[in-house]
């Protein structure tokens, strides 16, 4: 009996030890992943490092690329475009105007009422139509008789009741919001398609022509005042509401902006004359690149597998299209590399999976237990069961990936506003310091998703335009949040033109 005894006790031992060599062996393990976890982590954080320093420089490379752009066509990665709109409404604009905004798969049109006081729309309509698939591949002539119908219906509905105006022909702001090259007020050539559209006959052409051609055909007194793209409408709209307001922003699924510059200063125009002594640019800032922006291999890659390799850099780092696709990656890259989020889900290797308002509801997860992390990683990468240790992976990501974008456009934001004197620093060649600056209110009229529902992404872009400008500057600048600048703002800038030819 005592063998056995000896035997059991032995055995348990084996047992025991057998276990415990297990268990440190999975600790080991666990301890290891972590650590190329943390490592790809750490890679992260540091490529997308931006600290105030950093941002001054892109801020100092944005203003010289945009005095390039301005000096020559195909100076400057910014394309620094002339939208020849040098009036912005003033508030005493009276009267009714119309509005055809087309910047996709869907268009609207709007009819908006002015009572002759700043910010003083008495009444505004709406009708947003969807076009036809067959028609974003058929003619011009079919396109745009069936959007005249449609606006034909609109004003017809609209001013049933109401007595009608014989005299006055009826002024459409065109917001027209794919590349163009503009020659005038009301003219420019469709220079080619995007969004879905392949309608041959049009590129190369004058879209008001073809525009008014069918609004001819169908019988509508109306002529199209003006053609711009949405960022400028935006302006037109901050302008109206605020005298102070000097720069437009889009921060949304794509980005651009676009801002007051002295006429004097476009010299690629020389000669250029404006009643005003200014002209609204439009600088296409999607495109900016300088070397000083904190770069990663994922942007790299993103890049590289894009439809427009090398083009709109800036854009591929701030915008809501490609933020969530970012922070695909680089889960991507930790399951490669580590078991943490368990197998390795196929659908994380499909590109643009993971759209941004999902990261935005991630990041913005309050819940003890990070709920919403748990069902986005589980319903939209097929992540299941995974740790809280790990959900909180996901939203430091998620941080990183933001923080970096938001404090990027602030870069940009400042650049704009140092191009034209309004940093505190008196422009790029002023040679005093901000306390000798006295500074002005100045307004950047802001629109797009990413900015007005992602309240993180605001914050850290608040952050930044503080560190930049230093906290006595900073409090001049006001970031003002419009609705609809591509709509509203094209029948406010109808308005002011119609004004002017009045006066004149």
């Amino acid at each position: 009996m005592g063998k056995v005894a000896v035997g059991v006790a032995v055995g348990v031992a084996v047992v025991a030890c057998a276990v415990a060599g297990m268990v440190v062996g999975r600790r080991v393990g666990s301890r290891r992943k972590w650590k190329r976890v943390v490592r790809v982590l750490k890679e992260l954080e540091e490529a997308c490092e931006t600290p105030v320093g950093r941002l001054r420089q892109v801020v100092d490379a944005m203003v010289v690329e945009m005095h390039a752009g301005l000096a020559s066509e195909g100076g400057s990665k910014l394309k620094m475009l002339l939208t020849f709109v040098d009036h912005l409404p003033t508030g005493s604009e009276i009267g009714t105007y119309y509005a055809l905004d087309l910047g996709g798969t869907n268009f609207r049109v709007l009819r908006i009422q002015l009572g002759g006081r700043r910010s003083s729309i008495l009444s505004q309509d709406v009708e947003r139509r969807p076009i036809p698939q067959h028609l974003m591949t058929s003619t011009s002539e079919d396109l745009f008789d069936f959007i005249a119908s449609t606006l034909k219906q609109f004003v017809e509905k609209e001013e049933s009741g109401s007595e009608p105006s014989p005299v006055r022909t009826r002024e459409l702001g065109f917001t027209f919001s794919f590349p163009v090259k503009q020659s005038s007020l009301r003219s420019g050539i469709l220079m080619k398609w995007t969004k879905g559209f392949a309608i041959e006959d049009m590129v190369g052409k004058e879209v008001v022509e073809l525009l008014e051609a069918a609004l001819v055909r169908s019988g509508l007194d109306m002529r199209a005042a003006l053609l711009v793209n949405d960022t400028v409408g935006t302006l037109a709209l901050g302008r109206y509401h605020d005298a102070d307001t000097v720069a437009a922003v889009i921060i949304g699924t794509g980005t651009n902006a676009c801002y007051l510059e002295r006429a004097d200063a476009i010299i690629k125009c020389q000669g250029l004359l404006t009643s005003s002594g200014y002209m609204v640019v439009n600088m296409e800032w999607g495109n900016f690149w300088s070397s000083h922006l904190p770069r990663t291999s994922y942007d790299i890659d993103l890049d590289s597998e894009s439809p427009n390799p090398n083009h709109q850099g800036f854009e591929k780092m701030i915008s809501g299209m490609y933020l969530g696709d970012i922070v695909r990656r680089v889960i991507l890259r930790i399951s490669l590399e580590s078991d943490i989020f368990g197998p390795v889900s196929s659908r994380l290797s499909i590109p643009f999976i993971l759209q941004t308002p999902l990261v935005a509801a991630m990041h913005e997860d309050d819940s003890p237990e990070l709920k919403e992390v748990a069902k986005i990683l589980k319903e939209t990468l097929g992540i299941s069961e995974v740790s809280l240790k790990v959900r909180k992976l996901a939203v430091r990501i998620c941080d990183v990936v933001t923080r970096r974008a938001a404090r990027l456009a602030a870069a940009g934001i400042v650049g704009i506003l140092k191009k034209i004197g309004r940093d505190g620093s008196g422009g790029i060649t002023g040679g005093r310091s901000k306390s000798d600056v006295k500074m002005r209110r100045t307004v950047v009229a802001i629109e797009g998703g990413l900015y007005t529902s992602y309240a993180i992404f605001r914050q850290h872009l608040h952050g930044a335009l503080s560190e930049i400008l230093g906290e006595d500057v900073a409090q001049h600048v006001v970031l003002q949040v419009t609705e609809d600048g591509s709509g509203i703002g094209g029948a406010l800038l109808a308005a002011s033109y119609s004004s002017i030819l009045q006066r004149g």
